[in-house]
């Protein structure tokens, strides 16, 4: 038995969760997502709780068992709740800034890249222009949308100049001058 899928996902005060077959809607104060799961697994709601069950022990179901209770519990937290992911802006002459809902951000490049937010995603601009952060209700979304923007300008490993998640740590190389001295 799976110890993830086994565990019941706690539905909160304020979050309303429909289980139709294999699609679950759940609808909170931040927002409202829809998923379909497998057909081999059987998603119930017994009071304030859900639970996942699996038709057999195969080697599939039992890695879809612990995936889905884990998506199940990511939805019930990101309506409630919510997620977000910070970045952090190094390098000289690099900032971000928000106009209306969009993020226009001037890392180097001869103009400036604009990114218009999806559904469901928020940005906000910290620390004089250095801390991008982006939230929203859809964990996997909030997530891709950081990478995106990761993507605009790694981390390059001579300086450490771009785009990094806030903690993230780029190994540094040395370069030409550490080259001639290492020989």
């Amino acid at each position: 038995m799976s110890r993830i899928g086994r565990m019941p996902v706690k539905i909160p005060a304020g979050v309303k969760v429909e289980v139709t077959g294999t699609q679950v809607h759940v609808r909170g104060p931040k927002g409202e997502l829809t998923r379909s799961f497998p057909h081999g697994l059987t998603i119930a709601q017994q009071g304030e709780e859900l639970t996942v069950q699996r038709e057999s022990d195969e080697r599939r179901w039992r890695a879809f068992h612990g995936m889905t209770r884990a998506l199940l519990q990511n939805m019930v937290t990101g309506v409630s709740q919510g997620y977000s992911k910070k970045l952090q802006i190094e390098g000289v002459g690099y900032r971000a800034e928000l106009k209306e809902k969009n993020l226009v951000v001037s890392v180097g490049f001869s103009h400036p890249v604009v990114v218009k937010p999806p559904e469901g995603i928020g940005f906000s601009v910290e620390e004089k222009t250095r801390i991008i952060q982006v939230s929203g209700y859809d964990k996997e979304l909030v997530g891709q949308v950081a990478a995106d923007l990761r993507k605009i300008r790694p981390p390059e490993p001579y300086k450490g100049k771009g785009l990094r998640y806030v903690g993230e740590r780029v190994r540094h190389k040395a370069g030409k001058a550490g080259k001639a001295a290492a020989k």
